[in-house]
């Protein structure tokens, strides 16, 4: 069973190579204006890059192949080339039918589709194990483990991993801060301050370690490791700096780009030359006093992910590395890799307001808001889902007071209310919702307009999926629940499902089953719960 949008989708995949140009990406989609039909599709425009010809002249051409008698009732071209068709009365329930059968895999790739089985290493948060993590990593986590959760969903197979920065000067200030309290003595200026460290200290005099900086390393990492366990995050490798050192990584690395003819030395330096793949200048691997740089241990990483057989590696790092990411394509590029293996998603930090006024420190961390101190005070929930709620290199303000708030104004319980709002109408109709399946009624019945817009929208899920993950951004879902939410409370305002005749009930009846289905694996893929009750 293919719903109105499917059907419409492969005819017009298939049209496009009939025209000469398999394999074309184009959209599906709603219209923002209800006049302009019931889908729209940018294919003509698409195919005009390729085939070198006139938007209009392709929407005419597609119009004229198009073989759809059941489904479209008409067809419209619009402004330089979009093609607006309008679906016959009925034709749109048949989604119903399709979600109903998907259930829980409604949205997601059938097996050996899309990302067809394709290794991606999605590397974020790699935090310093120096102190409890802070809101921006957790805005990082967030989002890498939605676009992990989206690529997995298109049929990717997909790494979590997590990169543990245990090499270098801010554990050796970590150490030295712990050494200063447990002396007794004040920490140096530039160490480590905040009520953790004291907790540190004190927990190191009970467990008196007789390897102090391998035992604060292994708390740290495990606290990190709890407060992403309990924010819904979890790794599935958690990888270690040091061990690219102990592995001779790093001279493995310098030898293999020296042997593509990279590397060049001036000044007593050694450098990269990444220029010739489009850094704006070239970069030092090795400073005149023969130290490295943090380049080429990051090279060396990227590298091992590389041998480790990923064919795409994806970092989520925070916005103030937005001049790094050209020089490690340029790196990575110059290995032989190609431009499509590394992608970096950057992420803005985030102001946290409380009462209005925003508020910069926490006495346990010394400097900045934890983490574990946000979700505790807002919910995991609503601090995911804000986290998520637009695009990563966006600037965010965290409100608390509104996450906190159980009314419309708060997106989260807007969205997760609707849901609800499906789930007590079965428990009204007293039906086991699990019991509504294909066949249960006929959905002609199904004829109001804020039906047959609501219908218009779950169709729309797997293509919002799909670009979601292919643009590597998460708050498209999230957007698109929103919307469906705001269909699913107008339709349950103006459609009364239980008391209506019975061949009314029942198809209400699947069609609340529906957009119950579509908002659960929207929050599912969010990692977000879908509450029956609220």
């Amino acid at each position: 069973m293919s719903s109105a949008a499917d059907q419409l989708r492969a005819a017009l995949a298939q049209i496009a190579s009939q025209l000469g140009a398999p394999g074309t990406e184009f959209a599906v989609e709603r219209p923002r204006e209800e006049s302009h039909g019931d889908f729209s599709t940018n294919l003509a425009m698409q195919l005009a890059r390729a085939l070198k010809q006139k938007p209009r002249d392709l929407a005419n051409a597609i119009i004229a192949k198009l073989d759809l008698p059941d489904l479209i009732a008409k067809t419209e071209i619009a402004g330089p080339g979009f093609i607006n068709f309008f679906v016959k009365h009925g034709a749109l329930s048949d989604i119903v039918g399709v979600i109903l059968k998907a259930g829980a895999q409604y949205g997601r790739a059938a097996q050996g589709q899309a990302g067809q089985g394709t290794k991606v290493n999605v590397e974020f948060v790699s935090a310093n194990p120096t102190g409890p993590l802070h809101v921006g990593h957790g805005r990082g986590a967030a989002l890498g483990d939605a676009i992990a959760t989206l690529l997995e969903a298109t049929g990717h197979a997909v790494t979590r991993e997590f990169y543990v920065n245990d090499a270098g000067v801010q554990i050796n200030k970590l150490v030295a801060s712990l050494e200063a309290r447990l002396k007794g003595e004040p920490v140096a200026e530039g160490g480590y301050q905040g009520e953790y460290l004291i907790e540190l200290a004190d927990a190191a005099r009970r467990a008196q370690p007789a390897d102090l900086r391998a035992w604060a390393l292994d708390q740290m990492l495990a606290e990190q490791r709890r407060d992403l366990a309990e924010f819904g995050v979890k790794f599935d490798v958690w990888a270690s700096e040091q061990a690219m050192y102990e592995r001779q990584r790093i001279e493995a690395t310098l030898k293999d780009l020296t042997g593509h003819g990279l590397t060049f030395d001036e000044g007593g330096a050694l450098w990269l030359a990444t220029s010739r793949f489009g850094d704006d200048k070239d970069r030092v691997l090795r400073k005149q006093d023969g130290t490295f740089t943090y380049f080429l241990p990051d090279i060396a990483y990227h590298r091992d992910k590389h041998e480790r057989g990923f064919t795409r590696a994806i970092d989520i790092w925070g916005a103030d590395h937005h001049g790094y990411v050209p020089r490690m394509r340029a790196a990575l590029m110059g290995l032989g890799y190609g431009e499509h293996f590394f992608d970096a998603v950057l992420v803005q930090l985030v102001k946290v307001l409380r009462d209005g006024v925003e508020v910069k420190f926490s006495k346990r961390s010394g400097d900045f808001i934890t983490l574990r101190e946000l979700f505790e005070d807002a919910g995991v929930d609503a601090t995911r889902y804000f986290f998520l709620q637009r695009k990563g290199d966006s600037q965010f303000v965290f409100d608390v007071d509104l996450a906190r708030r159980q009314t419309d104004e708060n997106p989260v319980y807007y969205v997760q209310y609707a849901h609800t709002r499906m789930a007590g109408i079965f428990r009204t109709a007293d039906v086991d919702p699990t019991s509504v399946t294909v066949g249960f009624a006929d959905l002609a019945p199904l004829t109001e307009p804020s039906e047959q817009d609501l219908l218009k929208q779950l169709a729309e899920y797997p293509e919002v999926v799909s670009r979601a993950a292919a643009s590597l951004e998460p708050h498209r879902v999230i957007t698109y629940l929103e919307e469906v939410a705001r269909l699913v409370n107008a339709w349950y305002h103006h459609c009364r499902v239980v008391g209506e005749p019975a061949p009314v009930e029942r198809a209400r009846l699947m069609l609340a089953r529906a957009a119950q289905i579509v908002l659960a694996n929207g929050l599912t893929l969010m990692g977000i719960s879908a509450p029956e009750r609220m």
